[in-house]
């Protein structure tokens, strides 16, 4: 018996040092197992059968073990990507989220998936309002707001996450402030600050997802290479006038990157912001929604995402049309990903 054990606990060790999937090595050491029960009916004087022992008895003890580890194992909830041993939903929150949890596509497994999932959201203003509420509503376990603005009277026009009373404060802490008081069981991260070359990599690697709400094009170019860089999908959304657009952008998966579609940014001149030339207010509302929609679908695994397709919204005319994307050979984002 002694013998056996001490096989089966070299080719563990060998298969770990060695990075062997963990599922080939309880494969072997299962067969090994096998191969010692039926051992135990072999004659005694039988080669193989004084490798486990004279004694049935003496395996029993370490069966029970080992099944109870396996039981315990397979019983036991997961873990989220944090580390954390997952918690059952209180039935407060099954209450809260039984209306995805009727959902076919989503149901129980999605719902936790979204309560494992990080998010992040650049930009708090008119198209972060929504998406942030929704995403909070909707259980997003971790999410982030990376804004460097604060509240104007203007803004609330659109921004629906603000208040009054919210008028010059940052607005990531502001949004942040409304999501707690929305849905208490999320964890809420607020970087008042501009996304840049030294925070992109650390805030975008540490999501699962992005969605860009930023209104300038250095920033939405700055999170499209770092997303596509690091593999992660980006929901990207903006907003003229009457009309807005939506679309996922995931080279890592075989998509077009946001400057595959826009080379290069429009000449400062001829792109006007909301302030120059008005936006209607309930159009981020619009494409927000559709954005936490999007993020919710790629975590949950769910329907089919604006990936490599763009969902362009005319509220003027009451019209939504819908255009295919194609990727660049020559984009110096994602040449060659995917």
């Amino acid at each position: 018996m002694l013998a056996f054990l001490v096989i089966a606990l070299a080719i563990w060790c060998a298969g770990a040092a060695t990075g062997a999937p963990k599922r080939a090595l309880r494969g072997v050491v299962a067969l090994a197992w096998i191969g010692a029960a039926v051992a135990l009916f072999l004659p005694a004087d039988h080669a193989w059968r004084g490798g486990v022992g004279d004694d049935p008895a003496l395996w029993l003890p370490a069966v029970a073990v080992a099944t109870m580890a396996l039981l315990y194992r397979e019983l036991r909830w997961r873990r989220p990507a944090g580390g954390a041993a997952a918690k059952p939903f209180t039935r407060r929150e099954l209450e809260r989220y039984a209306r995805h949890i009727m959902l076919r596509e989503i149901g129980g497994p999605g719902q936790r998936k979204l309560a494992e999932a990080r998010v992040l959201v650049i930009g708090a203003g008119g198209l972060g309002s929504p998406a942030l509420l929704y995403l909070a509503a909707a259980g997003v376990g971790t999410i982030g707001i990376v804004d460097d603005d604060k509240v104007e009277i203007s803004n609330l026009q659109r921004q629906v996450i603000h208040r009054s009373a919210s008028v010059g404060e940052a607005k990531a802490d502001s949004a942040a402030e409304a999501m707690a008081a929305l849905n208490p069981h999320v964890r809420i991260v607020a970087a008042a600050r501009r996304l840049d070359e030294r925070s992109a990599e650390e805030l975008i690697g540490a999501h699962d997802v992005i969605l860009d709400g930023a209104d300038n094009f250095e920033t939405r170019y700055l999170a499209n290479a770092t997303a596509a860089r690091l593999g992660k999908p980006l929901v990207s959304g903006a907003l003229s006038q009457w009309e807005g657009q939506v679309c996922v952008f995931d080279p890592a998966r075989g998509t077009p990157c946001y400057q595959c579609v826009f080379p290069q940014p429009p000449a400062p001149d001829s792109a006007s912001s909301c302030a120059e030339a008005g936006v209607l207010g309930p159009l981020p509302g619009v494409v927000g929604a559709m954005m936490a929609a999007e993020a919710v679908k790629l975590i949950c695994g769910a329907g089919t995402p604006l990936a490599g397709r763009m969902a362009i919204h005319d509220a003027l005319h009451g019209e939504t049309r819908m255009i295919e994307l194609s990727r660049r050979d020559d984009c110096p984002v994602c040449a060659g990903a995917g």
